[in-house]
């Protein structure tokens, strides 16, 4: 099986996952009129997205480079990843009119045994789902795999809010479930806020990856007197570079390419988010 079926196969199995736990934490919050277990329901439907957005990116991604994409096609994820953030402010929405609600006294939260079962529950799912997809992440590779382990794991701490809102209702403050519903919403809106904005530099071609490292690299090989203007854009484990490199003005020029081509092929090995090297060849004065 190739990476790109790998995969898609984690995302899969973490969709269902996903699915089933804000499915459970939606019900359990309507039923029991919890705002911060709905809240949670919410921001874990958003898991489930975020490996929807996932399995549409890694399809187009393994479009090879064509007439009109010469770079390829990966952008078109970062065009889900802000469609992504748009939705997790109209969630915000939602979970803000359920928090005004439960403050005009239009809802009064029930909390049983089975409530902190419910959060204790989902929240080992997570665990798991953050744990599989880290470790899958890292064995493919796959920094998108990485990232959304990442994703996952703000639900733990999310759920951790919601079991103390739960604790303290019992204690007798009532308050505290649409109060942390409030602080669950203003963390969805922090994540779509934060989500945009990292789409959104890689859109407008942000530096990506280590230039001095790359330098490092550059200079490293024979014939290489110098190595500058390096230039970087692109996403994570899709980075384009280009690069000047001063050489010997009487080489022939085939010995010259012949030191680019080193250049171009040391740097691929070293670095292997880097899909494309051109080096630019300067005389050395």
């Amino acid at each position: 099986m190739d990476r790109t079926s790998e995969i898609r196969k984690v995302l899969l199995i973490t969709l269902l996952l996903n699915i089933f736990v804000s499915g459970v934490k939606l019900l359990y919050g309507y039923l029991t009129n919890s705002v911060a277990i709905t809240s949670d329901g919410f921001h874990s439907m958003f898991d489930g997205i975020s490996n929807v957005v996932g399995l549409i990116g890694i399809y187009i991604a393994a479009h090879p480079p064509d007439k009109c994409h010469p770079y390829g096609h990966r952008k078109y994820e970062t065009v889900f990843t802000i469609f992504i953030g748009i939705l997790m402010f109209i969630t915000c929405i939602e979970i803000f009119k359920e928090v005004y609600a439960s403050f005009a006294g239009r809802r009064e939260t029930i909390v049983t045994d089975k409530s902190f079962f419910i959060m204790l529950f989902t929240m080992a799912v997570n665990i798991f789902v953050t744990t599989y997809e880290k470790k899958m992440g890292l064995k493919l590779n796959s920094e998108y795999l990485i990232a959304d382990s990442q994703h996952t794991k703000s639900d733990i701490y999310v759920s951790i809010s919601v079991i103390a809102s739960l604790v303290l209702i019992k204690l007798g403050f009532p308050l505290a479930d649409p109060v942390m519903g409030l602080i669950v919403g203003i963390f969805v809106a922090r994540m779509g806020i934060n989500i945009i904005k990292e789409a959104t530099e890689t859109l407008v071609d942000r530096t990506q990856g280590d230039i001095l490292t790359i330098q490092k690299i550059a200079c490293s090989v024979d014939g290489v007197i110098e190595c500058h203007e390096i230039r970087t854009r692109g996403s994570r484990g899709n980075i384009f570079v280009d690069l000047h490199i001063l050489v010997n003005p009487s080489l022939p020029l085939e010995d010259a390419h012949k030191i680019a081509d080193m250049v171009e092929e040391k740097i691929k090995s070293k670095l292997p988010d880097i899909v494309d090297v051109i080096v630019h060849l300067e005389p050395s004065s």
